[in-house]
């Protein structure tokens, strides 16, 4: 059935998947398997490339002529989607939010700030008090105004086309699980295509993997919502089961103050990956999402013969934008 929809290849696919030894050792509780989709190759890599590479082909076909997308000030997916229209010769404008109370220039500067403009694209700031939607539907329908045929990509690739990139994912995982016999998948959860793409093929290839998400932005009830609804609509795209609503799951206690505010819980994650297995999380979404994963282990909610697969969704070069989090 994913054959059926047009993708074009912008990764480095499957992506690998490691034994955590060390830090499972460290956290004596269940054997902990990381999949690394910071590893996907495009301009450094991350979840957003799977999405892309539906998304693109999509905006080619209704001959697009500038791709508008939109995120926060240090955007992975902004970032991603850049390099994706400097491959595929498109133009890009990314309209970046700021979210954090009073950031340093670093934040507003360096990292994907940075890569946004070596990859071409022109940067947009939302106004402040402004919602980004409202603003980017403006911004978008005033392109259109003077002839210009705008492609719009939700914040995160985060739609039913996106998050067959997910779908694909799933794929992968199940392909290589009779050598893991993983019991779990956990990751980050943000903008919902990733999280409704995973349970929408764990639907599509009957599966009984458990996928939980750690929420980086909204409340439980509110992100449940938002992934359930989006699994909906790539179910049916599928033509598959529609998940049940118990299915989809998010914990939303290691959000700490907000989206992309740095938490304790998140720079001893992002140390303990760093110093025992040389793999750099990122301060908004994987670092979160492991520092959520320590605590459901603290907490009992895994037994030693479980087999947790973490997917690290990329974004470590917003590290350098975040260095005052980590020297406080």
């Amino acid at each position: 059935m994913l054959e059926k929809f047009e993708r074009i290849k912008l990764g480095h696919f499957p992506t690998p998947i490691e034994h955590l030894k060390n830090v499972s050792q460290h956290l004596d509780g269940p054997n902990i398997f990381i999949k690394r989709d910071d590893c996907t190759g495009l301009a450094t890599g991350g979840n957003k490339t799977r999405k892309l590479e539906f998304l693109i082909p999509d905006a080619i076909k209704n001959k697009a002529e500038l791709i508008v997308t939109v995120g926060a000030i240090q955007s992975n997916h902004a970032r991603q989607t850049a390099a994706a229209c400097s491959l595929k010769g498109l133009k890009c404008l990314v309209i970046l939010e700021q979210r954090l109370k009073d950031p340093p220039d670093a934040y507003m500067n360096s990292g994907n700030v940075f890569l946004d403009k070596l990859l071409g694209a022109k940067i947009m700031l939302c106004p402040k008090n402004q919602d980004i939607l409202e603003y980017s539907t403006k911004v978008v329908e005033d392109i259109k105004s003077k002839g210009t045929n705008v492609y719009f990509i939700p914040g995160g690739g985060s739609n039913s086309i996106g998050a067959l990139g997910y779908v694909e994912c799933f794929k992968e995982i199940l392909e290589k699980n009779s050598k893991y016999n993983f019991t779990h998948i956990i990751h980050a959860t943000g903008s919902s295509g990733t999280q409704a793409g995973l349970l929408a093929g764990k639907k599509y290839f009957k599966s009984q993997l458990q996928i939980i998400g750690i929420s980086v932005r909204y409340e439980k009830k509110i992100q449940e919502e938002k992934v359930y609804n989006e699994a909906k609509k790539i179910c049916e795209k599928l033509k598959c089961d529609v998940l049940d609503r118990s299915e989809v799951v998010a914990y939303d206690d290691y959000i700490g103050s907000g989206y992309g505010e740095p938490t304790d819980g998140m720079i001893e994650a992002t140390n303990l990956l760093a110093k025992k297995e040389a793999i750099l999380l990122d301060p908004v979404y994987s670092g979160k999402g492991f520092a959520g994963l320590i605590g459901l282990i603290n907490q009992k909610k895994f037994t030693k013969e479980d087999n947790i697969l973490f997917i690290h969704t990329g974004g470590a070069v917003s590290l350098s934008a975040y260095e005052w989090a980590f020297n406080k």
